[in-house]
């Protein structure tokens, strides 16, 4: 009877490994996850944060218990997942227990999953560093505890969303930039500053109501106290907004693996100082928003905006900037002409005095990610484009399918033709011509926001605080434009505009052999018409 039942329960136990495996190796190799569990009683070490010091930038403050927190961190997802497969003998159960403690982290699921894992996460290592938590783990009553059973429930003040936020910057600045300052051995290099997260607090507040999407969030505060919203709302607006967050907790694992076969001496090796970075959060693409928009985009666009988050966007990637190039339509398609690659356009504003629906000398922002490049046309154009607020709300709006108004950009050529209606000349974005969702002027001295209701290319919602259905017309501030094409776009860009200099030049240049005979030229014929049309003339034969 006995030797039946083991039998029997062999077959279970090979299927089941092997289930285990084929979803463990969609996200890393089996050889390195066996090379990892021959390692398990260290998992704590293998998981935790390369040693580093972090700061805020004035005037912010870092969260409390942050420090504490982040040390944390590699212990509590060992004990949450690992714990079955951290034994000193490492016979089979334990490695399908290792593999079971990794796919419950990293597997693909559906979006709540991760999320939930995650939070369990943060509640863990909370706990350890004694920082306050309103997350708990209530296991379901036959779950008996298991990491699938049970649910996420309770509830995130301000502030704790502020941290979670930042412990999950970290983990990807862990993957993306352990060698970075601040990163060095034994954390002797200077603070790793961490962006400003605020914009994304407070726009799980309003998608929660907790705060009112009206002028008051100019002076808010993630310090100030204020109602949380609860672990439902904050995973809703989770998998509406910043759908990215939820994969953190696997990115983070992954990535700890992976470093834990890298030589130590290759890995130091590494130089990630390009000194063409810039991380000083001197443009308008802050680290934060660039993370914000990574998290946002559900697209291949999400790498790129990734390593920008941790060591800031490549300054070569600028194609334009007001600021330094100068305001003014020509002088934007002076930048950006012949750049047939995705780009990211991003406008600092401020609402004009007089208006109604929003207070006057409010600063805001707004971005827009197109994938089609730039073109002179008097229509809209484009296949793709996203609409984002970035300050001081942060929102993604999609396309909606249902009109392709992505991008409409009209400036006037060299060659002027008559129009009985001539077609505005400016930038613009959804909605339709004289009805446009964003219009900015051909000075670029003026930016118009129209209600979501004349626009059928991207998603609802308003774009900036207290919109309202009234047109909003503010002064422009600064405009950047990111290239996100790469060094082939560029190279791309840079050939079209050479060849373009060459044929202008050639325009520009005199023939002087057609003026070599003045009195048969055709040009002289005419002007003596001219002078006296009633001359006869004979016609030579």
């Amino acid at each position: 009877m006995g030797g039946s039942s083991s039998t029997a329960s062999a077959p279970a136990e090979a299927r089941e490994l092997r289930e285990q495996e084929a979803l463990a190796s969609a996200a890393l190799s089996l050889p390195l996850l066996r090379a990892v569990f021959s390692r398990s009683p260290d998992l704590a070490a293998t998981l935790s944060l390369p040693p580093a010091s972090f700061r805020s930038a004035p005037p912010l403050e870092t969260p409390a218990h942050f420090q504490d927190l982040l040390a944390s961190l590699g212990p509590s997802i060992a004990s949450l997942f690992f714990s079955r497969g951290a034994s000193t003998d490492a016979g089979a159960g334990d490695w399908v227990a290792f593999l079971r403690g990794f796919n419950s982290c990293c597997a693909r699921a559906r979006a709540s999953l991760p999320l939930a894992a995650l939070l369990r996460v943060y509640a863990a290592a909370c706990a350890a560093a004694g920082a306050p938590c309103g997350v708990q783990f209530r296991p379901d009553e036959d779950g008996g505890g298991d990491e699938e059973g049970g649910k996420v429930v309770g509830e995130l003040a301000p502030g704790e969303i502020a941290l979670l936020l930042s412990m999950c910057w970290v983990m990807a600045w862990s993957g993306l930039a352990p060698r970075v300052s601040g990163g060095e051995e034994g954390g002797k290099g200077e603070p790793v500053l961490h962006p400003d997260v605020s914009h994304l607090v407070l726009s799980a507040l309003v998608s929660a109501g907790a705060v009112a999407d009206d002028e008051d969030v100019w002076g808010w505060e993630v310090s100030a106290a204020g109602k949380g919203v609860s672990v439902q709302e904050f995973t809703s607006w989770v998998i509406s907004t910043v759908p990215g967050l939820g994969n953190c907790l696997s990115r983070y694992v992954q990535d700890r693996f992976r470093s834990s076969e890298v030589d130590p001496t290759k890995e130091s090796s590494v130089s990630t100082g390009n000194t063409t970075f810039d991380t000083s959060d001197a443009y308008l693409l802050t680290r934060g928003r660039a993370w914000s928009i990574s998290l946002s985009v559900r697209n291949t666009l999400s790498e790129k905006f990734l390593p920008a988050s941790v060591i800031g966007m490549d300054t070569e990637d600028l194609l334009y900037r007001s600021s330094l190039h100068g305001k003014g339509l020509s002088r934007f398609w002076s930048c950006v002409e012949g750049y047939k690659g995705p780009a990211l356009i991003l406008i600092s504003a401020f609402s004009k005095t007089g208006s109604d629906n929003v207070d006057a000398g409010q600063k805001w922002g707004l971005g827009v990610l197109t994938e089609d490049g730039f073109e002179n046309k008097d229509t809209f154009y484009g296949s793709s484009g996203f609409l984002c607020a970035t300050y001081p709300i942060f929102r993604m709006l999609l396309p909606s399918g249902k009109e392709k108004n992505i991008m409409y950009c009209h400036l006037h050529t060299q060659l002027k033709t008559y129009e009985a209606t001539p077609k505005p000349l400016g930038l613009a974005f959804g909605g339709s011509i004289g009805n446009e969702r964003v219009f900015i002027d051909e000075d670029f001295s003026k930016v118009t926001i129209r209600h979501h209701a004349v626009d059928k290319t991207y998603q609802h919602g308003s774009l900036i605080p207290n919109q309202g259905y009234l047109p909003v017309e503010a002064s422009i501030l600064d405009f950047e434009v990111w290239g996100l094409g790469g060094q082939t776009t560029k190279r791309q860009q840079d050939i079209f505009k050479k060849r373009e200099d060459i044929f202008s030049g050639q325009r520009r240049k005199i023939d002087l052999a057609a003026f070599g005979n003045w009195e048969d030229s055709p040009e002289k014929m005419m002007m003596d018409m001219v002078s006296d049309p009633n001359r006869p003339r004979r016609e030579e034969r």
